[in-house]
């Protein structure tokens, strides 16, 4: 049974069509990657499952119950989270007190809050630092706390906007691997980014929007060499000539 689903969902601003009669289904423990162009309605279709717009169209469902249109702070008590593309930390409170707000009003029930705040500190190594004040973080580490406060909330689906967005070369690999150890820990992964090496790395499935369309959906291989998603990403001259210059990678 799928644990995360969309049916027909729909989102109009005004005569804007962002997502359009996108369906979907993501297995409980699955590693799922949304990609696509610039404005193809990445961002919308996850502001619809948090939440944070109500589909014009459609239904949201999450472990077979119906979450459409309900607050995102309720569906994060339901065990759904996403981290903010653009960090956004507590900026006069430690790393362990971040954390501490997660797990405090995650909705879980948690024996000691603090404790499960810093377990998720240790998960994304940043125990060390945990009563640093974010100020004296790299954007990498910054990442990192964005994904512990998430952690904290003991959730069964995490989704991930842009999370390796403007990290160097080794900050990615981290995260790569640190997106890896969350997935074997057992959570649900729905991940969007534009460093294609790396969500093609921890995604079992990739879905792919263009101009609010689902247009394909498949293993990272199979989306590679879809010449649909070729098109979409460099034109349909530059898919033509797909045979001569390769698959679709790099960032």
């Amino acid at each position: 049974m799928a644990l995360l689903e969309g049916e027909n969902l729909t989102k109009s601003f005004g005569g804007v069509l962002a997502v359009d009669d996108v369906s979907f289904s993501i297995d409980r423990g699955e590693s799922v990657g949304l990609i696509g162009p610039n404005g193809a309605g990445k961002s919308t279709l996850f502001r619809l499952i948090t939440g944070v717009h109500e589909p014009t169209e459609g239904h949201i469902f999450l472990d077979g119950d119906e979450i459409t249109g309900k607050d995102s702070h309720d569906i994060c008590h339901r065990g759904l989270v996403k981290t903010h593309q653009i960090v956004r930390p507590f900026e006069h409170m430690t790393l362990l007190e971040n954390a501490t707000v997660g797990a405090e009003f995650g909705g879980r029930d948690v024996d000691d809050p603090r404790e499960k705040a810093y377990e998720s500190l240790e998960f994304v190594s940043l125990d060390h630092l945990a009563h640093t004040e974010p100020d004296e973080l790299s954007v990498g580490a910054l990442k990192r706390l964005e994904i512990a406060r998430v952690l904290a909330t003991d959730p069964d689906v995490m989704l991930f906007d842009e999370v390796a967005g403007g990290l160097d070369t080794d900050e990615t690999e981290a995260i790569v691997d640190l997106i890896g150890d969350i997935k074997e820990s057992g959570k649900t992964i729905f991940l969007i980014d534009h460093v294609m090496r790396a969500l093609m790395s921890v995604s079992e499935r990739v879905f792919v929007l263009d101009n609010g369309q689902l247009i394909a959906r498949g293993s990272p291989e199979e989306i590679q060499n879809n010449q649909r998603v070729i098109e979409a990403y460099l034109g349909t001259s530059a898919g033509r000539d797909h045979d001569a210059t390769g698959p679709v990678a790099g960032d």
